[in-house]
């Protein structure tokens, strides 16, 4: 689909500007001469005040919706994370604003995280950085069940098999993994997953893995899918792995089960409340591995997130509306 003309003024006239509280972009960008003019700013004050004069936004965190009310010139959205939680959708539709998502540009990062919690937790290497703290040589153990694990012939199911679900599939099979895979869209294929079933036979499936995975989106459909009901039906040997959204997890229960002893531990990158309050008892058990959300972080992030807005711009200026992740 083309337009008889673009969104975007001409690269001498078009100002853009990065907005982001720890990724520095401008130079990167700068540096492959596009001949665009760009601003950096990493406060919500210092956006708001320079968003008036803007076309083009990379933004995330400090994106809020009421910033669209001294927007007048912006034409194109970029988001620097795969989420868009965050815009009113209907409120750029209605202004004419192009949204599109950086979905994608962590797929390695988030896999290759989410492979680290689960040998963290099947190897122990959380207990051993534990024990290295305090001078602590452990001795051998007598108990199969205090050893640590391996895994091929286990059986991981990957709930979101969209780029990353499918990445952390195929490093999954490397193990020798069995894998089952959960999308909303069954038809679209297994991809390295061994087979793929739909998100409502989620619960059906979980007595079936040793470790479960989530990479799925945040959506009323995905919202608190781990519940008790679901925590429940995991082997007692199972492992949680979570780098989607907190809000996939019901928090409550799966502290409650944690403590009981329930299921064997969870690698969780993402919490109900960010950043996880202080007196949360996730940060003394044993059997969890934290990590900040961090799972996206790559020291690449910067160079992904701006190939796909280098490709979406020409294709503005080509009057190409088929753009790499639009979501408006």
């Amino acid at each position: 689909m083309t337009l008889t003309t673009t969104l975007l003024p001409a690269k001498d006239k078009l100002r853009l500007c990065f907005a982001h509280g720890a990724y520095n972009m401008k130079p990167i960008f700068d540096r492959a001469g596009h001949g665009i003019e760009t601003i950096q700013v990493s406060t919500y004050d210092d956006l708001q005040a320079c968003l008036p004069e803007v076309d083009v936004l990379v933004v995330s965190g400090l994106w809020k919706n009421d910033l669209l009310a001294s927007a007048g010139r912006l034409k194109y959205l970029q988001s620097v994370s795969s989420g868009t939680n965050q815009y009113d959708l209907a409120a750029l539709r209605e202004r004419g604003i192009v949204l599109a998502s950086g979905q994608g540009v962590n797929k390695n990062a988030v896999s290759e995280h989410a492979i680290g919690l689960m040998l963290s937790l099947t190897r122990r290497l959380a207990l051993a950085r534990d024990n290295q703290a305090k001078a602590w040589w452990r001795p051998e153990q007598t108990d199969p069940a205090e050893r640590e694990d391996e895994l091929p012939g286990k059986t991981m199911l990957i709930v979101g098999l969209g780029g990353i679900g499918d990445r952390i599939a195929r490093l999954a099979k490397a193990f020798d993994m069995k894998v089952i895979g959960v999308r909303r869209d069954p038809a679209r294929g297994a991809g390295f997953a061994d087979e793929v079933h739909s998100f409502r036979d989620v619960k059906a499936l979980l007595p079936r893995a040793d470790v479960v995975v989530l990479s799925c989106p945040l959506t009323d459909e995905t919202r608190n899918m781990i519940d008790a009901e679901a925590i429940a039906l995991l082997k007692p040997t199972a492992f949680l792995i979570n780098v989607a959204r907190g809000g996939c997890v019901e928090e409550p229960a799966l502290i409650a089960a944690l403590q009981a002893g329930r299921f064997a531990g969870a690698g969780l990158d993402v919490m109900a409340v960010e950043p996880l309050p202080k007196d949360s008892p996730l940060w003394s058990m044993p059997n969890v591995v934290l990590t900040p959300h961090t799972a996206g972080e790559t020291r690449r992030y910067e160079v992904n997130v701006l190939d796909i807005l280098t490709r979406n711009l020409d294709k503005l200026w080509a009057g190409d509306t088929a753009l790499v992740n639009r979501i408006v």
